[in-house]
């Protein structure tokens, strides 16, 4: 059951917060996500690097859900840098065309292919340096490649996790850099990576940008901003997205029991769907 509280209560005071009190309760927020979400993992879905690196690429302005599928046909026709870099532009055109700003995105990984093979024998680099000079490459993309594909820690700030962060008090700032920085110093490295993975899903499944679903939020206890959306628990539960949805409890149950499947059974989940 969600842990729920009143307006006002809590961390939400008009008393400056200690550094150290922002960290104790930004651990805490953490911690409370980690147990609501043990299944949290990167839900773009690659075998390597570059596939992660061409998949982030392609999840501007789009959803990881419609990504896959359309990575699922191009790194078919396309499975290294060296083939995508000799591919025809126009090909790749009709096969991004779903993910939305196709002929920008085509450019950039017919760039970015090229870069690696010219510059990288075709392997995508592991240093965050090499990473942000490649074509369509910034710092989210760096460390979310950097995280997955070579367990480098990193903190990855997309839109839930900016949106998020604020709300939590952890920064004021609008800049993803900043907004990366000043969560750095609240967690320990080994946590930044998954520490994205928990925030990022907590963002799509129940802290919305327009009505975030406070009273059925885990992390109630300690968010300063509890009261920006529904908090009657009967009506925020309905807000709820994903595998913690009404209807969905089943998979649910199935995400809890098999953690180390998580990534199987969301994309077994997805095939499923009209």
């Amino acid at each position: 059951m969600a842990t729920s509280r009143r307006p006002g209560s809590g961390p939400a005071t008009t008393a400056p917060e200690s550094l150290l009190a922002l960290k104790r309760r930004a651990r805490r927020i953490n911690k409370a996500l980690a147990e609501k979400y043990p299944y949290a993992h990167a839900e773009l879905d690659f075998r390597n690097p570059f596939e992660l690196v061409v998949a982030t690429v392609l999840s501007a302005q789009t959803t990881d859900v419609l990504v896959n599928q359309v990575t699922k046909i191009l790194f078919a026709r396309y499975p290294d840098a060296r083939a995508m870099s000799e591919a025809d532009p126009a090909e790749l055109e009709a096969i991004l065309q779903p993910t939305g700003f196709f002929r920008a995105k085509t450019k950039s990984v017919l760039a970015l292919s090229t870069r690696l093979v010219d510059e990288y024998d075709g392997v995508v680099p592991g240093r965050l340096e090499d990473l942000v000079t490649l074509p369509g490459v910034g710092r989210k993309t760096a460390n979310v490649v950097l995280g997955n594909a070579f367990g480098v820690p990193g903190i990855t700030v997309d839109t839930h996790f900016g949106r998020l962060a604020r709300r939590f008090g952890w920064t004021t700032s609008e800049d993803p850099v900043q907004v990366e920085f000043d969560v750095a110093e609240l967690f320990e490295p080994k946590d930044w990576t998954m520490l994205s993975h928990r925030v990022v899903f907590h963002g799509r499944r129940v802290c919305h940008s327009r009505k975030p679903a406070c009273g059925a939020c885990p992390v109630a206890n300690w968010c300063p901003s509890y009261g920006l959306g529904e908090t009657d628990p009967v009506k925020a539960a309905k807000l709820l997205k994903y595998e913690l949805a009404p209807g969905s409890e089943s998979l649910l149950e199935r995400l809890l029991a098999e953690t180390h499947r998580a990534a199987e059974i969301r994309m077994e989940s997805q095939r499923r769907l009209p």
